[in-house]
């Protein structure tokens, strides 16, 4: 049994071994050139066996012509006796046209007497799937290689058991290291960690053996050339049979990265222009030092003027100002303080332990620097001021929004007191004098002289029974339009106005304004204006000589215009009202005695004033068809108007029946919402002159 066992080892048995295994065998006679291919070689290219010649050579006519070099080479190295054995990886083609990949393996196996080759003997092994699978590594590869390399990432390795480092080129690049081969001194990566880095680091790079986590680091590494790189490391254990491990990791520099986070951590929290604090970094500075408890002081700063400069100079130039006046404020600060811009040409300053004493003097240094600031070629035609609020915060309770809102409180009072000064916030006086929200009215209504917000509006006054086509007289309104585009009604910011000393301010851009936009209308005859004058205004020793000026400037004539006086405007100087009465007529400017009958002494005014028109007071019109009383006033009031050549106009018709009986009482002119709300002055100019175009048409 035994010997028939190697009987088939020696036969069948291996050329079945050969045709499970897929092996072609080949066998070459040197002597005679002739070459035999076994069944498996030739079924392996898909082939009937002896379907092509068995020349010595047929191997190479199917050979890849890139390959053939190649595979002569091998074996005419190991017939020469320069190789053990011949052993070379080629494509060989197939029948049905494509390449087959072999390893071809095999040796001299029978010589002469002199040593002399006689016959080679090898096997082919198709590895075709094989080399599928290490092109598409290779892809794999390369792709890996080329996100490695867009990304900058170098690979290291160190080797626990041998105590061996190895580094790629890319690592290398990033340490600033001039070397040839990957491998490194075990201990050199720790020379280039940064002193304040490096305990942190060391840890970070010694995961525990077993675990497959990958622990990622940033630190510095100082160069040697000194300059110092922030790198990024992933890092993971590798297990590895037999042997103690290994730690891989990637390395990437990240320093451009790292100086991204902080330009845009500076950015969110400074003001790109000025480069101070910013709103939201500094509420949150605001309310620290409010919860650390210290006393404080709070400025809030506005520019004067600013929205002027802007428009005469531009933008640039408006830049240009606000640069200057956030380093003349640092200038006038102590190192403890902040300075933010809130916005537009707001400033808010922060100012830790601050008594009354040095926050009078920072605020008047402020001022100076604002007064400083660098205009550009707009210095010698325009002027830059502020108006400056103080609060001061001792109870750990106030917030944020309550401390600035006080500061920004005294600014507005500040602003109306004249600008180019500062004033502090007192509880007591905001309770006692109706609020410093007064006193902000009073600001935003100067700046919205300024900047386009106050409004003209108009009022028709009817010739009752009669379309106002005949009549177009208008009495002149102003409209404040708040910073939310919401339109403050009079009775909101005139008696604010009047307080804070800006109402003969208001009433003269009132004028100014509607005469300079209108005085080619006034001149047509396409209607009459008539304007309110305040106590302020009455009392206006220039008054007139203003009114003239502004006359000769725009050419509407003066019997074109009107003015309304009250009993309430008179009486605060009696004397002044009388002048400017008798002025006006001189001048044949219509003047009016408005809310007539309010007062104890509207007939004693009417006997000292001669006025075209009496206004009767709206209180006596709105219940006329109710009150007998009214009705007797009224009367009497027409009457006496009558009897002195006056025209008589009833304030605040809201109702069609109060309308029915003023005109049954011989009332003239009408004025209230039932006749026509108030609109734009400019939609009622524009219907008045089309009127006058059409007559004359």
């Amino acid at each position: 049994m035994a010997r028939q066992d190697k009987k088939s080892r020696n036969g069948e048995f291996w050329a079945l071994a050969l045709e499970r295994a897929h092996l072609g065998v080949w066998d070459w006679d040197i002597a005679n050139g002739s070459c035999f291919y076994s069944p498996t070689w030739w079924r392996m290219l898909g082939y009937a066996e002896g379907e092509l010649a068995d020349t010595a050579d047929l191997w190479l006519k199917l050979t890849h012509p890139d390959d053939r070099e190649q595979a002569l080479a091998s074996g005419d190295a190991h017939i020469a006796g320069l190789t053990p054995s011949i052993e070379t990886e080629l494509r060989l083609k197939h029948k049905q046209g494509h390449w087959v990949w072999v390893l071809d393996r095999g040796g001299i196996v029978e010589r002469d007497a002199m040593g002399k080759p006689l016959r080679l003997m090898g096997v082919q092994t198709d590895i075709t799937k094989q080399k599928a699978a290490e092109a598409e590594l290779e892809q794999v590869n390369v792709r890996f290689r080329l996100a490695l390399a867009a990304s900058g990432t170098g690979i290291w390795h160190y080797d626990i058991a041998t105590n061996k480092s190895y580094w790629d080129a890319r690592t290398r690049d990033i340490f600033g290291l001039v070397a040839d081969t990957d491998e490194v001194t075990a201990g050199l990566w720790h020379t280039f960690l940064h002193p304040d880095d490096r305990e942190a680091t060391e840890q970070a790079h010694l995961p525990a053996p077993g675990s497959d986590a990958v622990t990622a680091s940033q630190y510095r590494i100082i160069k040697r050339d000194g300059v110092i790189r922030h790198v990024e490391s992933l890092v993971r254990f590798i297990t590895a049979a037999g042997a103690a491990g290994q730690i891989l990791g990637t390395v990437r520099d990240i320093t451009e990265d790292k100086l991204r986070e902080q330009e845009l951590a500076y950015a969110a929290r400074h003001d790109a222009l000025t480069g101070l604090w910013n709103r939201s970094a500094f509420d949150r500075l605001l309310a620290n030092h409010i919860a650390a408890g210290a006393p404080l002081a709070v400025f809030y700063v506005d520019l004067d003027y600013f929205k002027a400069l802007n428009d005469f100079a531009g933008h640039a130039a408006g830049d240009l100002a606000l640069k200057s006046v956030a380093a003349g404020i640092r200038g006038c600060l102590p190192p403890a303080a902040h300075a933010a811009r809130l916005g537009g040409d707001e400033f808010a300053l922060l100012v830790p332990h601050c008594d009354a004493a040095q926050a009078e003097r920072i605020a008047a240094a402020v001022l100076g620097a604002v007064r400083e600031a660098d205009l550009g070629v707009a210095a010698s035609t325009r002027k830059l001021a502020a108006s400056i609020g103080i609060a001061f915060v001792d109870d750990a309770s106030t917030t944020v929004a309550d401390a600035l809102a006080c500061a920004d409180d005294a600014c507005y009072a500040a602003k109306a007191a004249g600008r180019n000064r500062f004033a502090v916030f007192s509880a007591a006086a905001e309770a006692g004098s109706g609020g410093l929200n007064a006193a902000r009215v009073a600001a935003d209504t100067v700046d919205a002289m300024e900047d386009g917000r106050l409004k003209l509006f108009g009022q028709e006054i009817h010739l009752l029974g009669k379309p106002w086509q005949e009549s177009r007289h208008v009495e002149v309104l102003a409209r404040l339009a708040a910073r939310n585009g919401r339109l403050v009604p009079p009775g909101e910011f005139i008696p604010v106005a009047e307080r804070f000393g800006i109402a003969s301010r208001l009433d003269r851009w009132i004028i100014r304004t509607a005469l300079s936009r209108h005085g080619a209308a006034l001149r047509s005859g396409a209607l009459t204006l008539g304007f309110n004058l305040s106590a302020q205004t009455l009392s206006d020793p220039q008054l007139w000589a203003f009114v003239d000026s502004v006359i000769e400037e725009t050419g509407a004539p003066h019997s074109g215009i009107g003015f309304e006086i009250t009993e309430t405007a008179a009486v605060t100087n009696f004397d002044a009202a009388e002048q400017f009465v008798r002025k006006a007529r001189e001048r044949h400017c219509r003047v009016s005695l408005d809310d007539f009958g309010a007062g104890m002494s509207s007939f004693e005014y009417l006997r000292r004033f001669p006025v075209d028109t009496i206004k009767i007071d709206g209180s006596f019109i709105e219940h006329i068809t109710q009150s007998r009383f009214d009705r007797e006033i009224v009367l009497a009031i027409t009457s006496i108007a009558r009897s002195l050549g006056c025209d008589v106009v009833g304030e605040k018709i809201e109702r069609q029946d109060t309308l029915a009986m003023l005109s049954d009482m011989g009332v003239a002119y009408g004025q209230g919402f039932l006749l026509h709300r108030p609109e734009p002055l400019e939609q009622i100019v524009s219907r008045a002159t089309e009127v006058v175009a059409r007559k004359v048409s």
